[in-house]
């Protein structure tokens, strides 16, 4: 039986994930849970972040961010971010993070993070309590442990970090990959033909002679 339940944004899973901003001097990080995919070309994303907040004038000023992808090692951090402000102190230095300088923008990504966006602020949409930002991703950096030997980026090296209402997840086991469902199963190896002019000698059952 289900239960109706007041409209909310209970979507789950979500990234947790890391938005740096400000400068190397004056840096400022920000956790972000509503955070997503919305263009492959260009490649975009979006976060959502409220007016209010010590961050917002400074992408909004910048036009650039680095969204950078945290471990869940670093689940910590990324909660702390995500409830002191900036204006209380420097958030890299409360939560033992270091800025990094993040390729293709002038804002700092994070040196702990394994992977990280640089982004281009393309458009912000005001929708209520947070406005929207979108963006192009005009860099990324990833650490070279997480490619395998054909060059492949492996995510799934870095224990990712989701967020589902309220709550943070280290990404478990693997269900499948996409495109499994309509996959051809391999056909199983063919057995190999004889070879021309060999014959194959018939077992000599007992009590049988030679004629």
């Amino acid at each position: 039986m289900m239960r109706q339940i007041a409209p909310g944004a209970l979507l789950s899973p979500v990234p947790a994930v890391l938005v740096s901003c400000g400068t190397m001097e004056k840096p400022n990080l920000l956790t972000v849970a509503w955070a997503g995919t919305v263009c492959t070309r260009p490649p975009m994303v979006s976060i959502s972040i409220r007016p209010e907040r010590f961050s917002y004038p400074l992408i909004r000023e910048s036009g650039e961010f680095v969204l950078n992808l945290p471990p869940a090692r670093l689940v910590r951090a990324v909660d702390l971010c995500g409830v002191r402000s900036g204006r209380d102190g420097d958030k890299f230095a409360l939560s033992g993070l270091h800025p990094a300088e993040a390729a293709g923008v002038g804002v700092p990504g994070v040196a702990e993070c394994p992977v990280r966006f640089g982004c281009k602020v393309r458009q912000v949409i005001p929708l209520g309590s947070h406005d929207l930002f979108l963006a192009e991703i005009v860099s990324i950096e990833a650490e070279e442990r997480l490619f395998d030997e054909k060059g492949r980026l492996c995510l799934e090296k870095m224990g990712l970090l989701a967020y589902a209402h309220g709550e943070y997840f280290s990404l478990g086991e693997k269900a499948g990959s996409f495109g499994f469902s309509v996959r051809k199963k391999p056909l199983p190896p063919r057995k190999a033909a004889p070879r021309p002019g060999s014959r194959r000698k018939r077992p000599i059952q007992k009590g049988s002679r030679k004629p």
